[in-house]
């Protein structure tokens, strides 16, 4: 028998579909999560590498690349560590939604992969 999760928290855009369908997810399993606004209200540099890392993700692999600052800023040959540096920067990069609970951390792409850690 496996146990649900008892909390979560969801770094969540809500002009995104996937973000407000894992969101629906999350409370369709009876959870009703901690919803952090990241464009608003982003983590930190140091906050966002342990995100990344718990969730076993590098920079390059959460980062939005068809976002026009991508481009603007000419990340396609940037370090992780520069990749990092403009995430913090400029939010609209972190790819989302990133899905945190007692069981594990999540980049939710496909919405389904949250289930994963219910």
């Amino acid at each position: 028998m496996s146990f649900m999760a008892n909390t979560a928290t969801i770094y969540h855009n809500q002009r995104c579909s996937t973000s407000r369908t894992v969101l629906g997810l999350i409370r369709d399993a009876g959870i009703e999560p901690t919803v952090v606004k990241y464009l608003e209200t982003p983590p930190t540099r140091d906050a966002l590498r342990k995100l990344l890392g718990d969730a076993g993700l590098k920079p390059s692999e959460a980062i939005r690349k068809k976002e026009a600052v991508y481009k603007e800023l000419a990340l396609a040959q940037a370090s992780e560590d520069e990749l990092l540096d403009a995430m913090t920067e400029h939010p609209i990069l972190i790819e989302r939604p990133i899905v945190v609970t007692d069981k594990g951390t999540v980049l939710a792409r496909p919405a389904t992969k949250v289930a994963d850690i219910l």
